[in-house]
């Protein structure tokens, strides 16, 4: 392989990886178009795109990470696809709000300076680049300060290139995946964590700095919008904790108002939220994230709930909120900081393994 640049993670994003914001909510458009003209709204229709695939950019340089690795790299990073640990469980399908999956940070004598620009690729693949310069700002201010790669651990389960695969980062507010639709029912490869701390533990009304509270404000304009009744329904006394996003199932009976009972015009602006929820991460698990809850039935078959509890200030603009379907569940727990939990699947006997 031929030598790269050496990481340069504070330099500006640009639109080398998958497509931009513009190229989606194109796509969206032409997708909401033809819900139109068959008389369906957006959520309701089964629009069905490609997933990643083993060819993807992310993927690619996932095999790419895995062949430059010598045996003692392997030893420590590479699991078999069905791995137990001892105390996680099934490791591949683990997540949780501060983690590391492996010893070995990314920047560190294990991994050759080649290698760590293979994983930046990995963790720039699996991104939105509009959101690349966020997520860098969000993992320096949870970790002190500290560079991209200097806090955050890697591991391959399976074998890249024959049969299935999954490449898992990890680190404080983080876990993504990448796995080439390995996992053909899950949604960005199996449960995911997002979170930030912008101005410190406990955050302050409005969570200044927050590079995801745009989608805190996005839900609550939906809330604004509900008449009486329908926000004595949608606002719930007492959070779930944080890490119970396991499916319930199509006969549950979720928290919160039933998104079938919300108007046209105030369902079009949960239909922001939910692209909101999607955004920075790149183009295929975007698809492949609202592909997974149209065939579910789609927003409709879901509920909308706003938590009392854990208000910061007190001020009614709500902390915690939650949007919950069959095998969807988006749980933003904003009090006393970010931490988002996701777990989206086709199918809701999909197994959860959190732990918060």
């Amino acid at each position: 392989m031929e030598s790269k640049k050496h990481v340069c993670p504070d330099c500006e994003a640009d639109n080398d990886v998958g497509l931009d914001r513009r190229d989606f909510l194109r796509t969206v458009g032409v997708t909401a178009a033809a819900a139109s003209t068959a008389g369906l709204p957006l959520w309701a229709t089964a629009k069905i795109q490609a997933a990643a695939t083993p060819s993807s950019a992310a993927e690619t340089a996932v095999k790419a990470l895995y062949d430059s690795l010598n045996d003692e790299q392997r030893k420590v990073i590479c699991f078999d696809w069905d791995y137990k640990d001892p105390t996680r469980g099934l490791l591949r399908t683990h997540v949780s709000n501060n983690w590391q999956i492996t010893k070995p940070h990314v920047i560190s004598n294990f991994y050759t300076r080649d290698q760590q620009t293979i994983i930046h690729d990995i963790f720039r693949g699996i991104i939105n680049p509009e959101w690349y310069t966020r997520f860098l700002k969000q993992l320096r201010d949870d970790t002190g300060g500290k560079p991209w790669g200097d806090a955050q651990s890697v591991a391959i389960f399976g074998k890249p290139g024959s049969g299935k695969f999954e490449f898992v980062m990890t680190g404080r507010h983080m876990t993504i995946r990448a796995d080439g639709n390995s996992e053909s029912h899950v949604a960005f490869g199996g449960p995911i964590f997002y979170g930030h701390a912008a101005s410190g533990f406990n955050e302050k009304p409005g969570h200044p700095g927050n590079v995801f509270w745009e989608q805190g404000r996005r839900a609550n304009l939906v809330y604004q919008m509900l008449d009486g009744k329908q926000q004595k329904k949608a606002l719930v006394d007492h959070r779930p904790h944080e890490a119970a996003v396991e499916f319930q199932g199509k006969n549950a009976d979720y928290p919160g108002i039933p998104v079938s009972e919300l108007s046209s015009d105030q369902k079009s602006e949960l239909q922001k939220v939910l692209l909101s929820l999607v955004e920075p991460y790149r183009k295929e698990d975007r698809e492949e994230a609202l592909a997974c809850l149209q065939r579910q039935g789609g927003l409709d078959k879901c509920s909308l709930a706003f938590y009392k509890d854990g208000d910061i200030g007190n001020d009614g603009e709500w902390d915690n909120w939650r949007i919950e379907g069959p095998a969807f569940v988006w749980y933003f727990r904003g009090e006393p900081h970010v931490h988002v939990w996701v777990n989206v699947a086709d199918d809701p006997s999909v197994k959860l393994n959190a732990k918060g």
